[in-house]
């Protein structure tokens, strides 16, 4: 249950003083549904009004000027702006409005009359103006705020209005029970709760708006530890549910044996972690880490032999068929010849197969089923399913995940979770995301693999790179040509992207594959599937479609506007070549001269050129970001913090997940002064009711 302490911060916006029906669904949208949501809305910007006079006016300063109105200039034609000269003991004020009645501004400023105007400094052929100011009179002076913070706004709701409701909600934010640990407040020099939260809605200084402000680290160390418990309770939760035990037996020895390589040393230290986590009596939540290449797959079918040769089922689980289908391929014959037998299931199954297939999942004839969301669906029984593999597991929800793990048997306890992630990511960003499992990481390539050379070149030379792309495919090669995003519409990049699979079809005179996000699933899949075996020697495709086919004989890798990608997405298309033996190439197309090319996007393309280390490039993006790009932290599954920036609050975040661990070790039903209040905390934050982002 919440604490009653936190009742008035949890009552709905409506309930706010100034908070009409009217403008109730623009407050919402803007903050959220609730007291605390408006107080957690921070200001984004600062204005500082500054007194002037027409002579030491300052341009692009805002100020404060104390004028007598002299007359009011009306345009005689349309598109004129109306004007108002006002003056003070030192020369002209010029006030300018773009639109607006001319009746009601002759009206707000009386010839002859004293007035306060204030707003940001223009010059015009020498004269001061200044666009749409704020007036007042001389008794309104007070009114006036020399130092006013900006907030986010909508249309029909002002950064003023805001700032207003903000104020009127801080009056009902209670003191509340210090959470943090004395010293480590002390250390940072940072005010309490509701003092940091008066000092982030009451800026005095430009610096106070940093994050790396003690009020503002404050608030965000406060929102860090919260997430960071709720992780550890699920942490937590998983260590204390049983799971079954699984050992390598015969049938693992056999498929190590059919293995066409040998394992490098961080397979083999992954395999070692996972075994141990699976023979634990304890249930398994891991992460395998790894680039595009690095032998996830070989790692994750060790797993699945081992289950199966401890009398136990596991299911791997895929987000497309194509993906599905081609582990099937790749691993039933190895687990087959190691007596495990195993099934495909996908949703375009004929009845009669689901059926047969079904039936040999719920009897336990089958040991290992490879599929999509398939399994997971009701239909589905398993006998003594103890292992779920989710490959590409950014692409399932926690639900989905948890869908699958209920399909076990409770008497065997908990089913063991082991997901696999081709997108490396900073150490610091696990914490974030996955701060509930453990993280094995893959850092080498299996031999076999070869270096893929990286090309930059600039958009100009397309004819050139067609030429080349001819001539490999001629030689037997096949080629992907990857779209860029080019605007907001994907019937704009469509078009883009059916308009290049036209040109090299005519420049290159061979077949042109086709694959987007609005072809159906079926479809694409078609096309994907004639790509990879090698009816079609060049797929085209747009940014939204999964291009996560093993394609060996793929060697070449053309992206267009390679600037417009991040990092680590261009790493991820470069993956899909250099997965055989031949040489590969990827050539980065960036529009644009060099001066064209942005400081960030050239140490991007850059970086990528120098380097394949899928960890060290994950490093690299972390740091080329910088802060304030809340946008694509989210957009790369981050969690949706207020406060906090993962990449700005870097160190907070680690002392944060330690700090998580530290209270929920000494004190884990917080029952303690410290733990009652890290409990208000947590109800503060709400981190435990699966906010969106904490996947």
């Amino acid at each position: 249950m919440r604490p009653q302490i936190l009742f008035p911060l949890f009552a709905e916006v409506s309930s706010l003083k100034g908070v009409g029906p009217k403008i109730l669904p623009l407050v919402q949208k803007l903050a959220g549904p609730l007291v605390r949501d408006l107080l957690f809305l921070s200001p984004s910007g600062l204005i500082v009004r500054r007194p002037m006079t027409a002579a030491n006016a300052v341009e692009g300063q805002v100020g404060i000027f104390e004028v007598v109105i002299d007359r009011l200039i009306v345009p005689g034609k349309p598109g004129v702006p109306i004007k108002v000269r006002a003056s003070d003991d030192t020369g002209f004020v010029h006030m300018i409005w773009f639109g607006g009645s001319a009746q009601h501004i002759d009206r707000l400023l009386p010839r002859g009359q004293k007035r306060l105007v204030t707003g940001k400094v223009e010059r015009y052929l020498a004269e001061v103006q200044i666009v749409h100011p704020d007036i007042y009179t001389p008794e309104q002076a007070g009114e006036i705020a020399a130092i006013e913070p900006v907030y986010p706004a909508t249309q029909g709701l002002s950064s003023r209005v805001v700032r207003k409701l903000v104020q009127t909600a801080l009056t009902h934010a209670p003191e509340l029970p210090e959470w943090q640990d004395p010293a480590w407040m002390a250390r940072n020099r940072w005010p309490g709760w509701r003092a940091a939260l008066e000092t982030l809605h009451a800026p005095t200084c430009e610096p106070e708006l940093e994050p790396d402000a003690p009020a503002r680290q404050r608030l965000a160390y406060d929102e860090l530890l919260a997430h960071q418990l709720a992780l550890a309770r699920r942490r937590r939760a998983r260590q204390i549910t049983p799971g079954p035990r699984i050992t390598p037996g015969e049938a693992s020895a056999h498929l190590l044996a059919a293995l066409p390589f040998d394992l490098t040393g961080a397979q083999v230290q992954a395999v070692a972690e996972i075994r141990r986590d699976l023979a634990s009596g304890e249930q398994m939540g891991r992460l395998l880490q790894g680039d595009v290449g690095s032998g996830k797959t070989a790692v994750a079918a060790l797993s699945l032999g081992d289950t199966a040769a401890s009398g136990f089922q596991a299911a791997l689980m895929a987000p497309t068929e194509i993906l599905a289908r081609q582990h099937w391929q790749r691993l039933a014959p190895m687990l087959e010849a190691a007596g495990v037998p195993t099934i495909l299931l996908t949703g375009r199954d004929t009845p009669g197969e689901r059926r047969a297939r079904l039936a040999a999942l719920a009897s336990g004839e089958a040991r290992v089923a490879i599929g999509t969301h398939a399994l997971f669906q009701d239909a589905v029984r398993f006998d003594r399913l103890a292992l779920a593999v989710i490959d590409e597991q950014h692409r399932f929800g926690v639900n989905e995940r948890q869908r699958l793990q209920a399909k076990g048997d409770p008497r065997t306890g908990g089913v063991h979770l082991l997901t696999m992630s081709a997108t490396p990511i900073p150490r610091t960003l696990e914490l974030t995301q996955y701060g509930e499992l453990e993280v094995s990481r893959l850092t080498e390539k299996p031999p076999g693999r070869t270096p893929v050379t990286t090309a930059v070149l600039p958009l100009a030379r397309i004819g050139e790179v067609a030429k080349r792309l001819k001539a490999a495919i001629d030689s037997g090669a096949q080629a992907y040509w990857i779209c860029p995003l080019v605007a907001e519409s994907e019937a704009i990049d469509l078009a883009a992207a059916e308009a290049r699979a036209a040109d090299l079809r005519r420049i290159l005179k061979v077949e042109v594959g086709l694959a987007h996000g609005q072809m159906p699933g079926p479809e694409r899949e078609a096309v994907m599937a004639d790509f990879a075996d090698g009816r079609i020697p060049l797929l085209v495709a747009t940014t939204v479609v999964e291009v996560g086919v093993d394609v060996p004989n793929a060697t070449i890798m053309v992206i267009e506007h390679a600037d417009r990608f991040g990092l680590a997405q261009l790493h991820q298309l470069r993956g899909r070549v250099g997965r055989g033996a031949k040489a590969s190439a990827c050539i980065l197309l960036y529009g644009g001269g060099d001066d064209g090319l942005g400081e960030t996007a050239r140490l991007r393309l850059e970086t990528l050129r120098r380097t394949e280390d899928g960890f060290e490039i994950a490093e690299e993006d972390f740091r080329l970001r910088g802060g304030g790009d809340p946008l694509g932290l989210k957009q790369s599954g981050f969690p949706a913090y207020r406060f906090a920036d993962p990449i700005r609050h870097r160190s907070l975040l680690l002392a944060a997940a330690d700090d998580a661990r530290l209270v929920l070790g000494r004190d884990p039903d917080l029952t303690s002064p410290r733990g009652e209040a890290v409990q208000v905390l947590e109800a503060l934050f709400d981190w435990r009711n699966d906010r969106p982002g904490i996947d």
